[in-house]
């Protein structure tokens, strides 16, 4: 039990959420769960939805005014070509297979997470009587990652006549857009016309381009008939489709096997490619598929499961919300974790600044090759990063995009997009985090230490200093209720991490390669006297602090302006940035999400215990949590300040936030921050998990309620199992050579002998 997300309903109100929640994908493709037979009612509305991380096109931005530096083009996620399609039609009539037709007489859907593939049961009686069972079964492979499968078995029940199927692959496709909610894109919904389409062999094929990136894609697709079949294709202008009848005697069998190439990984020969990888695919069945993705699910959930006894809803949600984070990863230089994954269109498929602080700590942590290969996405968009710092107005530095798939900035609304200037500390303390997980020197020499001295030349091309402070003006932090401040807690103290580690890594590597740091320093152009005042600099920044209540402020003004009045907003007016004017929510203390809560969370050194206690305390009454972001920093701060009850409220408004589509867009796509956030409020909440210079420590407590929970860290090759029970804690080395953690501020050795167990602290 709770390996799987299933659901018997037809409803038309949550079809277009279950589009999401069923999305299949693999860091590369995605495919949202749609019905393979479409919706015949035309009042219910789909986004039915294919798409290839990174794959975009480039519109231009309007705008009234364009002033200098506004980013004029940016990237958008293509839906690309549709080969879902499968209608069924039965008897000499012609009657077509339809779920709002006719009557189901039971149906079941279910996404498998331990098996890697979803399926749906249907028995299902026509308008004039005549009764079938189909079966769907579909993946997208996590071992050919161009591959998309579909499986379907007919069997008669009263049913003994003529059975067709066309199957088609539609190259005629747009995205999907609202014109009323800008997390949605507001236009531009046609961006790819059909370059060629036909018959090779047995092959289906369209090939499509994106009009103004010039990208393309193909989709191939081959069918394999079980049964006695007469089948006929058909090449069209805009779809390939393939007509098949037979009868229906005894049960049938089609498996459709659909292969994904692009410009940006396969060059330019798409088809040939796309015929190439089928032929090789020609000696496994659809069982070989199934018993590869079980394989590759067995490896992932060895390092990556989290168990919650006793509170079935709460395990589902759980590993839905892994689940879904190893679908939408990216695994090359083009392409990293979009807002949404690749379960829909939601912002774009724009890649943010989530990634690096909500997504990458769960594979750094349970799987850090596909953590290093979400750095290098960045690395390999650093020279457009040092063009963007250039473009504004610094000589020296790197600013990463706020959002962007290719690496250069799409953000239109520069108050809460390009001013985020954290976003480049955010990278940078991802770097710092994987050295301290892994101590990978060869990575911080060839990647890390580059990315490390150019975002530290930002902070000293944006920051002066000023009465003896280092200070940093006219920026935004994480919360974008409120914009365009002076010294933001959050982007200081992040600033000043990048800064101080800035300098350790030229330290360090002067230890571990002087020849191959001199090499770098002399390919940027980098002294021991500028990283000499990245130090002076750290040392000397400005951390905001309140003596009379003892809090660090959000910025410099923050305190100064009224309290929103939240007693007297209505609740139809929630979330606040669809209702008001930014200048609105900017002029009142009101933020959207975590902000210098969070910095707390990510940096809990820099403060005593007390501040990060009256910080939270005060903001917690002024959150909106309006971002999906939140919750889970919430969650995780209060099990660190001992408010219990609290950690476990906010960590149920993450845990199922998508399955039960709390946040009312889950059709738009998942949340896939919200989803590390849920995993990180477990880890680094409950279990109080910290990876700082000095090592892995922990400090668990267990929420009430909870007999059991258990998670595996992996941590400088090692795989460590947790257990948390409510009469104490079991750490057990499973793999790798003897290491000492901190526990409750003890040190614990660990050899692989035996587990080590302490009473849980009061």
């Amino acid at each position: 039990m709770s390996w799987s997300i299933s659901n018997h309903g037809l409803s038309a109100e949550t079809l277009l959420n279950l589009e999401s929640i069923f999305a299949l994908g693999n860091g590369y493709l995605g495919v949202r769960g749609n019905f393979e037979e479409g919706y015949a009612d035309p009042e219910i509305q789909s986004i039915r939805g294919t798409y290839l991380n990174a794959f975009h096109d480039v519109i231009e931005i309007p705008y009234g005014e364009k002033l200098f530096a506004f980013p004029g083009t940016q990237q958008k996620l293509v839906n690309i070509i549709d080969a879902q399609g499968m209608n069924i039609y039965i008897g000499e009539e012609e009657e077509p297979f339809s779920l709002s037709e006719g009557s189901v007489l039971a149906y079941e859907r279910t996404l498998h997470m331990d098996k890697g593939y979803s399926e749906r049961k249907i028995h299902w009686r026509s308008p004039s009587g005549k009764e079938l069972k189909l079966h769907f079964r579909r993946l997208v492979s996590f071992t050919s990652k161009e591959l998309f499968a579909i499986d379907l078995l007919i069997e008669p029940v009263n049913f003994p006549g003529t059975v067709k199927i066309v199957s088609r692959v539609n190259g005629d496709v747009s995205n999907y857009s609202n014109p009323n909610d800008p997390r949605v894109a507001a236009g531009h919904s046609k961006r790819l016309f059909i370059v060629d389409s036909g018959i090779q062999e047995e092959y289906l094929y369209v090939v499509n381009e994106t009009m103004t990136s010039a990208l393309r894609t193909s989709c191939v697709t081959r069918h394999e008939w079980t049964g006695s079949w007469q089948v006929k294709a058909q090449a069209g202008s805009a779809e390939g489709t393939v007509t098949a009848t037979a009868e229906l005697t005894a049960p049938l069998r089609l498996t459709k096997w659909n292969i994904y190439t692009d410009t940006l990984r396969h060059e330019d020969r798409l088809v040939e490619t796309g015929i190439s990888l089928q032929e090789a695919l020609k000696r496994l069945s659809f069982q070989d598929l199934l018993a590869q993705q079980q394989q590759y699910l067995l490896d992932f959930w060895k390092t990556s499961d989290v168990v919650i006894e006793n509170d079935l809803q709460l395990q589902e949600g759980i590993r839905f919300n892994l689940y879904q984070l190893l679908q939408s990863a990216g695994r090359d230089a083009h392409s990293n974790i979009s807002a949404k994954g690749l379960s829909g269109e939601g912002y774009e498929g724009h890649y943010f600044w989530d990634t690096e602080i909500y997504m990458l700590p769960v594979f750094l942590m349970t799987s850090p090759e596909r953590a290093k290969e979400l750095l290098l996405y960045r690395y390999s968009k650093l020279e457009q990063a040092r063009d963007r710092a250039k473009e504004m107005g610094h000589a020296k530095g790197a600013l990463f995009p706020w959002r962007t798939i290719s690496g250069t900035e799409c953000s239109s609304f520069f108050p809460s997009g390009t001013a985020q200037y954290h976003i480049s500390a955010d990278v940078a303390y991802s770097y710092i985090q994987y050295y301290l997980a892994e101590e990978d020197d060869a990575f911080l020499l060839q990647y890390g230490a580059e990315v490390l001295f150019e975002t530290a030349r930002l902070w000293m091309e944006i920051g002066h200093y000023y009465s003896g402070k280092f200070h940093i003006d006219e920026v935004t932090g994480p919360d974008e209720y409120t914009c365009l401040v002076n010294n933001n807690y959050y982007t200081n103290v992040m600033a000043k991490h990048n800064l101080k580690w800035a300098f350790r890594s030229f330290t360090r590597l002067q230890e571990y390669d002087e020849t191959g740091l001199q090499a770098l320093c002399e390919r940027l152009g980098v002294t021991l006297t500028e990283a000499k005042s990245w130090l002076q600099a750290a040392e000397a920044m400005l951390l905001p602090y309140d003596e009379a209540l003892g809090i660090n402020p959000q910025d410099d003004t923050f305190l100064r302006k009224a309290v929103w009045d939240f007693e007297n907003t209505p609740e139809d007016k929630n979330p606040l940035l669809l209702h008001y004017h930014p200048l609105t929510l900017y002029r009142y203390q009101v933020c959207k999400q975590a902000d210098t809560v969070l910095a707390h969370f990510l940096l809990e050194d820099e403060q005593s215990d007390e501040t990060i206690r009256r910080s939270y305390d005060y903001y917690e009454k002024i959150t909106t949590h309006d971002s999906s972001l939140s919750s889970c920093i919430f969650s995780i701060m209060a099990s660190k300040i001992g408010y219990r009850d609290k950690a476990y409220n906010y960590f149920i408004e993450t845990a199922r936030l998508d399955l039960d589509n709390t946040h009312g867009n889950t059709k738009d796509g998942l949340h896939l921050a919200n989803m590390g956030g849920t995993w990180m409020a477990i880890v680094y909440g409950f279990a109080g998990t910290r990876l700082k210079e000095s090592g892995l420590s922990l400090s668990p407590s267990i929420p009430d309620g909870w007999d059991k929970y258990a998670f595996r860290l992996t941590f400088r090759g090692r795989l460590i199992a947790v257990t948390i029970r409510t009469g104490g804690v079991e750490l057990e080395l499973l793999e790798g050579d003897a290491l000492t953690l901190t526990l409750y501020g003890q040190p614990v050795e660990l050899n692989g002998n035996e587990p080590v167990t302490r009473p849980l602290a009061p």
